[in-house]
């Protein structure tokens, strides 16, 4: 609501501004009139923007010999190439400099000389203005400069989503005889996760970290559902048939992987970067965290209504999560494997670990 009255607040102004300098044209330009003062301002930005100019073109420059030291390295080009490319950018810059000042320079005479053109090309300035009444006030809105581009980036991010099967298994049981089913039972993970490139010239190895929620769901069979008693929890049989038996965990773990794979090197005039898309890649690593939530679903006939049973509380689910896991694909998809190295229930007589296999994405 805030943002909407601004908008409008300033749309009224702006009419109001228009009305009045549409009246004001009839009389005679003084030198305390809001044009006058606009105009300064103006002109005091355009002085600014000349230290700006300045400083772009030799930041673009600083990029452009960082380019040449690097080819340099390379064994592209030679030492006498190197320092002949250097001069030619050197003197480009300069020549910038020149002729974008001097284009500041006209408008600033331009302004001097003719104190009521309200409106002047600001290709260079960055700011704009808005003049208010013969007596009101000047609101002077400052624009962003122009960066240029970091020549390399070592660290980008991305969207992590995983999704697929999930189980739980516990000593001297296998995925064929655990009382969860296997096609039902699944795990989501989601989160934003941060790419570091380790070597300063290489990017095969790489540093994955950053923060995802992980939902992990087990359905039990055979009208099984687990009930907590005191400290221990256990699957006893429902007194009526089960359509569903659901055992809901959330946690929010920090992933960390070491991931290995080529890349694609790709300059440009003034910056170089690295790219993965149908590369090959593996990633080892593990993950840690906390249990945020768990909840077990119910659904059953009885009297012949149908009932959904929702149930949040602890079970005795592990408060800290960690464990292992590891990827392999190509691209922004791989195959995804994670095993919970705690215990999913605490003090059981029989401890399951819950184990999980899907695809994973990472989306730039």
């Amino acid at each position: 609501m805030n943002t909407i009255t601004k908008h409008v607040v300033l749309l009224v102004l702006c009419l109001i501004a228009s009305t009045i300098t549409a009246q004001e044209k009839q009389n005679t330009v003084v030198k305390d009139t809001i044009p006058y003062r606009a105009n300064g301002l103006k002109i005091d930005r355009l002085e600014e923007t000349k230290k700006t100019i300045t400083n772009e073109e030799r930041e673009f420059l600083k990029q452009e010999v960082e380019v040449i030291n690097q080819r340099l390295e390379r064994g592209e080009i030679t030492n006498t190439e190197a320092e002949q490319l250097k001069k030619e950018a050197a003197l480009r810059r300069a020549a910038n400099i020149e002729d974008r000042i001097a284009i500041i320079d006209a408008k600033i005479n331009l302004l001097k000389r003719n104190p009521d053109i309200a409106n002047v090309p600001d290709d260079e300035d960055n700011s704009m203005s808005i003049s208010i009444g013969t007596k009101g006030f000047v609101i002077d809105l400052e624009k962003d400069e122009k960066k240029p581009p970091k020549y390399d980036i070592r660290t980008t991010n991305k969207l992590l989503f995983s999704i697929g099967f999930n189980n739980a298994i516990g000593d001297g049981q296998d995925l064929s005889n655990t009382p969860y089913e296997l096609g039902g039972s699944g795990f989501l993970e989601l989160g934003w996760i941060w790419e570091t490139r380790l070597a300063k010239k290489s990017n095969f190895a790489r540093l994955n970290y950053g923060l995802a929620f992980q939902w992990n769901k087990l359905n039990v069979k055979d009208d099984l559902y687990f009930v907590q008693n005191d400290n221990e929890t256990i699957l006893e049989e429902f007194p009526v048939g089960l359509r569903k038996s659901q055992l809901r965990v959330t946690n929010l773990v920090v992933p960390v992987h070491f991931e290995f794979g080529p890349s694609r090197l790709k300059e440009y005039k003034n910056r170089i970067r690295y790219f993965t898309d149908r590369k090959f890649k593996v990633g080892i690593g593990g993950y840690a965290g906390v249990r945020l939530a768990t909840q077990r679903k119910l659904r059953y006939k009885e009297d012949g209504d149908f009932v959904k049973e929702k149930s949040r509380r602890s079970f005795n689910a592990s408060n800290f999560v960690y464990g292992l896991s590891g990827y392999v694909g190509i691209g922004q998809i791989a195959l995804y494997a994670k095993y919970d190295l705690n215990p999913l229930f605490k003090d059981q007589a029989i401890n399951q670990h819950n184990v999980s296999l899907g695809l994973r994405f990472d989306l730039h």
